[in-house]
């Protein structure tokens, strides 16, 4: 497929270092086995278009028998994308949704009103040493779909559309990205691509879109004459022609955004919401654990144990 933006080699930078709004160092977290990298949200930002979550998981080896264990836990009022890089996920919810995801594939889980899910590493995995790499995010829903019936979609690596040229290739996962479209279904302007560059390889960033920011993976990027390392992000300013140019080792990255949101959110433990009062009542249905007959039921085969209310 051609490369639809398409850059003249050695195209000067047209902008100044001002053109990044805000750099990101992500807050890490070390959980045992693996760490994680919280890049969203920040002290500074804390969305870049509808994104509100943004995680990267190790990279990390896991011995034989090891793997991870995220037992059933609520969301309300967001979306969640998993997207791995190596490994896999055993993904479990209450809509009957029951799917291995492994890397370069989607699961997009949709909590609207609520959901709950679970995240395990594959019994298969834990047969043998087996890896862990890849990245969570949410994304926040509009106010008129924040109670919408929570769904779950499931697309394979090979139904992603990627765009590829002059050593970059773009692996859209989300949303709409120069002239393509991933098939999951959004709610609000989105995107959100996996990116390989070649070492000295350009990628014009979209235009099109008034939040934008890149999350470097793996290897380093020049914006505006300033080289930047892997673990950062940053988010450019609404409207400058941006392009970034990979260092010598190459990169990997997430570019992602889409259309700002008309307020900030409300965060607490797995909830987002437009107000207080709905984290609240989702706090005391979780609380109450009555299952299947509110907001809230387990996934089918894997009721055995949950994760509490934190107060």
């Amino acid at each position: 497929m051609s490369w639809n933006p398409s850059i003249e080699p050695g195209c000067p930078d047209g902008v100044g270092i001002d053109a990044i709004e805000t750099l990101i160092v992500p807050r890490s977290r070390d959980l045992g086995d693996f760490q994680v990298r919280r890049a969203l949200p920040a002290p500074k930002r804390q969305m870049v278009g509808p994104f509100i979550f943004f995680d990267q998981a190790g990279p990390a080896e896991l011995l034989t028998g090891q793997g991870v264990d995220v037992r059933p836990h609520p969301h309300i009022g967001l979306g969640t994308v998993t997207y791995l890089f190596r490994g896999d996920f055993h993904h479990r919810d209450s809509t009957g949704a029951d799917q291995i995801i492994r890397p370069g594939a989607l699961n997009w889980m949709v909590a609207g009103r609520g959901v709950t899910h679970s995240e395990r590493t594959s019994a298969t995995a834990r047969t043998g040493p087996n890896s862990l790499f890849g990245i969570q995010t949410w994304l926040a829903l509009p106010e008129s779909h924040e109670d919408v019936a929570p769904s779950f979609e499931h697309h394979g690596k090979e139904t992603l559309p990627v765009i590829e040229d002059r050593g970059a290739s773009v692996r859209i996962i989300l949303g709409e990205l120069y002239g393509e479209a991933a098939p999951a279904a959004m709610f609000s302007e989105t995107f959100y691509a996996d990116v390989t560059l070649r070492p000295g390889s350009r990628l014009p960033m979209p235009d099109n879109h008034e939040d934008r920011g890149v999350y470097i993976v793996e290897g380093s990027i020049a914006v505006a004459g300033q080289d930047f390392e892997a673990s950062q992000m940053m988010v450019f300013r609404p409207g400058d022609r941006i392009t970034v140019a990979a260092g010598e080792r190459g990169a990997r990255l997430m570019i992602l955004g889409g259309a700002t949101f008309n307020g900030p959110r409300y965060i607490w433990w797995n909830f987002v919401a437009s107000s207080q009062e709905r984290i609240e009542v989702a706090k005391a249905e979780w609380r109450a654990a009555n299952w299947g007959k509110g907001r809230f039921d387990l996934p089918a085969d894997d009721r055995s144990d949950y994760i509490p209310l934190l107060d």
